[in-house]
């Protein structure tokens, strides 16, 4: 971290720790104020501000948590990509229900976003996957996620098999591998203060609108 980085970082943990999180400044917008939050994140040079915990379960309620990276978010929800025959793809297919955490320790910061989730359309996941660099669409390619390895040489040889198929043309998107988006109907913003009387607030879906509302820490 550069010390102007290092400088704003400190800042802006000074200004949400003294300042805390109000109602008037955070405003009634989710999605403008997890922007916000993202950028402060962004420009502290935090080491993958857009890693956040995915947490699933399967129906009969076994949770299982992972990380992955959010690649869009907004009024459309929140988006990463994955591979569907994978653990959480399985699990999202039979219990569309998932939590997103963003932590950013360093700014004493935490969003907690909850609802719905869908897979997106095949050209969304189409015009992601075309971004990737090469060797991470082999790699989709080489990896059947979450299922057992005899041992490395397997995986890399499955690897070097997909480098001599698509040697000389694009590699295709998948038809196992794309992205998932999560429709949010509960975002809670967590802002850490001295004495641990940290300021929380919960912005809940009602109809179109989002009603926030103070909880205790």
């Amino acid at each position: 971290m550069s010390i102007r980085s290092t400088l704003r970082a400190l800042f802006l943990v000074r200004k949400g720790v003294i300042g805390g999180l109000a109602e008037d400044s955070a405003g009634t917008d989710p999605f403008a104020l997890f922007d916000r939050w993202f950028e402060d994140a962004s420009r502290s040079a935090i080491l993958l501000p857009e890693s956040v915990t995915l947490s699933t379960a399967t129906p009969d309620g076994r949770p299982s948590a992972r990380l992955v990276l959010l690649k869009s978010f907004g009024e459309h929800g929140f988006v990463f990509f994955t591979n569907y025959e994978s653990r959480k793809g399985r699990e999202l297919d039979a219990n569309p229900h998932a939590a997103l955490t963003a932590h950013w320790p360093i700014l004493q910061r935490q969003v907690r976003i909850e609802g719905s989730v869908s897979r997106t359309s095949q050209a969304e996941s189409e015009a992601y996957f075309r971004t990737r660099a090469r060797g991470s669409q082999l790699g989709a390619w080489a990896s059947a996620q979450s299922d057992e390895l005899a041992d490395r040489a397997e995986l890399e040889a499955r690897m070097a098999a997909r480098k001599s198929e698509f040697e000389g043309r694009d590699v295709p998107l998948p038809p196992f591998w794309g992205g998932y988006r999560l429709d949010p109907v509960r975002i809670e913003f967590w802002q850490g203060r001295l004495n641990r009387l940290h300021d929380r607030l919960e912005f809940v879906k009602d109809g179109q609108t989002w009603r926030p509302r103070r909880l205790s820490p």
